[in-house]
């Protein structure tokens, strides 16, 4: 480095420290304590409510520059419980927070048939946050309110019921008010904050959903469980979220546009919808212990920033229910909160499932009583619909199979020259017409569908408790015999649809199979039903169902297409022998030359 910069770099150090030595800072004279009061002033129409802060009117003398006077709002009180009582749910407030402290759905149980569905934890979940002018953080849940009824409950049965609750803050005051309609599972909510920059900064305030939804599933299939709940929200048409199941920890923060916010488990979720789309959005979760430790314990944060608080007020609708299409369809895109599988294959097996499987599924339900036979004829109007695909897959595979001797014959000639075993395939395939693709490409066709079944009936909340046979559940395992032990990947019971399903994939494969297969063909044969055996015993019983008919079913096709080509082949007549060569007539009804038998005036020669 130049010695003029060292030198001069020292020199304007020195005259900096002498500055500050020099010129001390000035001090500043210390503010008067207001003395602490015991009761909040508030507008006339409002009840005074206990404060453990002092009032803010009247205005004490202006404080100096460097004091900010915080915000003064009800933190101390008298809780009081208020029930609500719906058609189809139970649910109770608190004035601590303003919020629901319990919402039970009556028209569904938990695993064990018995307890109904509860969508609210230990702690009270919605609630605003905003800062205060002087930089403190508030949470509504922590304040008292005076609620609008006078009694400890409020029923909801034949029209709309309102339910207030209000608390001073400032000079003003904050007012929330819910409208709970019959016969649906939506909760209107409407937050008026008066004056409110005297307790709330210009930032504004954002809506929070704390607390993940309580499990309702088996405690012993937990992981399944996990793997659906999350928290959700949509930004300019795109739902994202965050998922417990995949991931420890995960977070998300969305800007613009925000649509919606929501929370979910496998069958059931809450979602605070504004009529308004917020400015932001924030998704949070974090797990502990492992996803199928049936102790694991999970949170879910699902916030919406909405800026200032409107004039008027702003308004909500909270959707508390269950992942039904029916009952979602008519909020926009919040069916996107179910998971369809890998993103690749999302775009199409989300439109299948919206529009062919949950109709045809909801009109078979309508006329059928047990959804046990809903899914067995689902099965057959799936395997009617894909049979003109796979009806060209089937035949090619029989014509591989008649092949397949002479493909042996071809290996064992061309065993130590592989160039002219493919070309001798080639011209067999060439000579016979046979295209191995043939049997490839309807198979591809199908996929994207058996993988939307494949979600659909995971998560289809229709056959949720559903019993069908020895089945006392369709949406879980149906445990036939209890194991002294646990395998792994594969659990400590044995699921009855499961093992015929494995049974039933052994004979549809042996249908198909070539007689002359060899080691690789019999081990693809035991091995895939093993296979599925294992990955299946622990999912959904109507799942295994589907796919138990879905292989009776193929092995049914497959065995009338091969006795067609049998019959066909049978009654083909043999090499060298024209069973019809009457000649054709001619353009003025004339036989053609040569008459019967002879063809150009020469004799027909068989070869």
């Amino acid at each position: 480095m130049d010695r003029n910069v060292i030198v001069g770099t020292i020199l304007m150090a020195l005259v900096i420290i002498l500055w500050m030595w020099w010129l001390p800072s000035p001090q500043l004279p210390e503010p008067a304590l207001q003395p602490p009061q015991d009761s909040l002033q508030v507008p006339a129409e409002q009840p005074t409510v206990e404060t453990t802060e002092s009032a803010v009117t009247p205005l004490p003398a202006p404080a100096p520059a460097a004091q900010v006077i915080d915000t003064t709002v009800a933190l101390t009180g008298e809780e009081r419980h208020i029930t609500i009582i719906h058609r189809l749910y139970e649910a109770e407030m608190s004035t601590l927070g303003a919020t629901f402290t319990r919402f039970s759905l009556t028209q569904y149980r938990k695993f064990d048939q018995e307890t109904p569905v509860e969508l609210i934890g230990d702690e009270p979940a919605l609630g605003l946050r905003f800062q205060s002018p002087g930089g403190r953080n508030r949470d509504t849940r922590e304040f008292y309110y005076e609620p609008s009824l006078t009694t400890n409950r409020l029923d909801v049965l034949d029209q709309p019921r309102t339910l207030s609750f209000t608390t001073p803050a400032g000079a003003g005051w904050i007012r929330k008010t819910y409208t709970f309609t019959p016969d649906s599972y939506e909760v209107g909510l409407k937050i008026d904050m008066i004056e409110a920059s005297s307790f709330q900064s210009g930032d504004g305030y954002e809506v929070v959903w704390a607390g993940a939804l309580p499990f309702s599933e088996d405690i012993n299939n937990r992981k399944e469980e996990m793997n659906q709940v999350g928290a959700w929200a949509r930004s300019g048409g795109e739902v994202e979220g965050v998922n417990v199941g995949r991931r420890e920890e995960d977070d998300v923060s969305l800007r613009g546009d925000v649509s919606w916010i929501g929370v979910k488990n496998k069958y059931f979720a809450v979602a605070v919808i504004p009529d308004v789309p917020a400015l932001e959005a924030y998704l949070a979760s974090s797990r502990t212990g492992d996803a199928d430790d049936p102790d694991v314990e999970i949170d879910l944060t699902a916030s919406l920033f909405m800026g200032s608080p409107r004039l008027g007020g702003d308004e909500f609708r909270l959707y508390m229910g269950p992942l039904d299409y029916t009952y979602v369809r008519g909020y926009e895109g919040l069916y996107g909160m179910v998971d369809y599988g890998w993103d690749g294959f999302e775009w199409i097996t989300r439109p299948l499932a919206r529009f062919v499987f949950i109709p045809l599924f909801s009109f078979l339900s309508s006329h059928i009583a047990s959804y046990g036979l809903v899914i067995i004829v689902f099965c057959i109007l799936i395997k009617l619909l894909l049979f003109p695909i796979t009806r060209v897959s089937y035949r090619a595979m029989a014509g591989m199979r008649e092949l397949a001797p002479q493909m042996q014959e071809i290996k064992a000639k061309y065993k130590d020259n592989p160039q002219k075993q493919q070309q001798a395939t080639m011209k067999l395939y060439k000579e016979t017409g046979m295209n191995p693709l043939s049997s490839c490409l309807p198979m591809l066709l199908q996929y994207p569908i058996i993988i939307a079944l494949w979600q659909f009936l995971q998560q289809s909340i229709e056959i949720r408790q559903q019993s069908f046979l020895w089945a006392p559940d369709l949406s879980a395992p149906d445990a036939i015999l209890s194991l002294p032990f646990s395998i792994p990947f594969y659990g400590d019971y044995v699921a009855g649809f499961t093992v015929l399903m494995g049974v039933s994939l052994v004979i549809q494969m042996r249908i198909q199979s070539a007689p002359t297969g060899g080691m690789q063909q019999k081990m693809m044969m035991y091995g895939m039903p093993l296979i599925i055996f294992v990955v299946f015993n622990r999912l959904p019983s109507g799942l295994s169902l589907y796919y138990l008919c879905y292989n009776i079913f193929t092995a049914a096709q497959q065995k009338l297409i091969n006795l067609g080509i049998k019959k066909k082949k049978a009654n083909a007549p043999p090499k060298g022998v024209i069973r019809d060569i009457t000649p054709k007539k001619g353009r003025r009804g004339k036989a053609s030359k040569g008459g019967r038998g002879s063809m150009g005036g020469k004799p027909l020669r068989r070869r």
